[in-house]
């Protein structure tokens, strides 16, 4: 069987790269080929900018429930194919199918939500200073806006990116991740079949080096909206900077769950369970940190590895498997690498810390590391994998100090029944999402989203509401008719 080939989608055509480079694109789970992409160059790049330029003034001017219509087709698409996407996701993400088919469905949603951002955006009248005078403000399109995606969520993150930049107006130069292209090779088909006219949506998959800094070096990107590592986050800073791009970065977390000594231990694991080792780690929201106090810690650190020693672990299209491989053989790595670092820095190993033996797949142990002390490296840097270090605390104060001890700030928890205490967690806590009794992971769509410290360029929000304050600019009209 021929292994297919796909192509970039610029300026209302499907395209192969310039120079004809393709990316072999991979099954985590067993090695397979799943098709080659083509490579997109700094030249292709800076044609589907143009292209996107081109497009833009047709697509501004177009009335947003209009706009809102395409956006409701693309959510009625999404929904009839969910099989076919959920299992591209796995196929090329790892994730089980049962979290691929969650994802696709908050795609479906977030769709759907922007939709109808079509009748609800606008201005507000305010009141004037002068008499005979109509004072009020305008939402306008931002212009050409970049979206560079990550790994981790294929259709999730394009989704809550894409889906506003549409809905208020703007065109999109769309970078997917070079791992997962094929997820975003047929969202953008879904977009076309929609309605979305040609140049509103540039898809070009290719290397950060090529592609990545062709959008963030432009001059006629209007905003960029990236998420992925802080290293690569803030060299698209840096570049985006000298041109007064606005940029919209998140840029990950080591996000803490604090277990009070008055929590249901079930629960606790549960949620600790949940956080750090669905999606198999790899999320920018996962529990990597679980602060236990004292008087609790010895129980939850028991019942927490014998809980990783009892998941199931394998392809994610096998019914039954609780987590799916690391997404790559690089992943698997650097996970590896931080286990052996957990060790040398003295932290205790309670469960998992070896790869799983496969033929091809890129499999690893669940892991738990007890005795981990806030200053290792496994406490302060982000591994992106199924690796929970276990902190003990003093008391809550003393937890919540441990908590904050990080660079990071996107996502943090408490498993508690006091109410009090939940509340003085949800104040003191330097995290930009705050949860009581729930996972680190798992946002609603129309809330906003974003961190603090280093997750985050602390500009702008996502999701919800709050991402009309990215895509749109404000304008405001003086009328006097006296």
């Amino acid at each position: 069987m021929s292994i297919p080939t796909f192509k970039n989608y610029i300026a209302g055509e499907w395209v192969g790269a310039s120079d004809g480079n393709t990316i072999e694109n991979i099954n985590p789970a067993t090695g397979e080929v799943i098709g080659y992409f083509a490579s997109a160059t700094v030249e292709d790049t800076r044609r589907a900018i143009a292209a996107a330029k081109e497009a833009l003034p047709k697509w501004a001017a177009m009335p947003g429930p209009s706009r809102g219509a395409i956006l409701d087709k693309a959510s009625q698409l999404i929904a009839a194919r969910t099989e076919e996407l959920a299992e591209t996701l796995t196929r090329e993400e790892g994730k089980t199918l049962a979290e691929a088919r969650a994802e696709v469905i908050r795609a479906r949603d977030i769709f759907k939500y922007y939709a109808g951002e079509g009748f609800r955006a606008g201005g507000d009248v305010i009141p004037a200073s002068t008499s005979e005078t109509l004072l009020f403000t305008k939402r306008e399109p931002l212009g050409v806006v970049a979206i560079i995606t990550p790994w981790n969520f294929p259709i999730a993150i394009p989704a809550w990116k894409i889906a506003p930049a549409l809905a208020y107006g703007n065109t999109v130069v769309f970078k997917p991740a070079s791992l997962v292209p094929h997820t975003a090779v047929k969202l953008v088909e879904i977009l076309l079949e929609a309605g979305l006219p040609p140049g509103v949506i540039n898809l070009v998959i290719g290397s950060g080096s090529a592609v990545g800094n062709a959008l963030a070096e432009s001059k006629e990107i209007a905003g960029l909206s990236f998420t992925g590592s802080y290293a690569v986050g803030l060299k698209i800073y840096e570049k985006t900077a000298r041109n007064l791009v606005r940029t919209q970065l998140e840029m990950g977390g080591k996000n803490p769950t604090i277990v009070l000594n008055d929590a249901d231990l079930a629960l606790a694991v549960e949620i600790a369970v949940r956080g750090g080792f669905g999606l198999t780690g790899q999320a920018c929201t996962a529990t990597s940190r679980v602060i236990v106090e004292e008087g609790i810690a010895d129980a939850f650190a028991s019942a927490l590895a014998e809980a990783a020693r009892n998941l199931k672990v394998g392809s994610g299209l096998e019914s039954g498997v609780q987590m799916g491989p690391a997404v790559s053989a690089e992943q698997l790595h650097t996970d590896l690498d931080y286990i052996q670092i957990g060790k040398q820095e003295g932290a205790r190993l309670l469960a998992g810390g070896a790869p799983i033996e496969s033929p091809a797949g890129f499999f690893i142990q669940p892991t738990v590391f007890d005795d981990v002390q806030p200053e290792m490296r496994i406490a302060q840097e982000e591994i992106f994998g199924p690796v929970i270090g276990i902190i003990r605390a003093r008391d809550f104060d003393d937890a919540i100090a441990k908590a904050n001890a990080i660079g990071f700030g996107l996502s943090a928890s408490i498993v508690t029944n006091d109410l009090r205490k939940a509340m003085r967690f949800a104040d003191r806590i330097e995290a930009g999402v705050v949860k009581v009794n729930e996972p680190t992971t798992g946002v609603a769509l129309q809330a906003p989203f974003g961190g603090f410290k280093g997750s985050s360029a602390n500009t702008f929000k996502e999701q919800g509401r709050a991402a009309m304050e990215f895509y749109t600019r404000t304008k405001t009209v003086y009328v006097k008719y006296g």
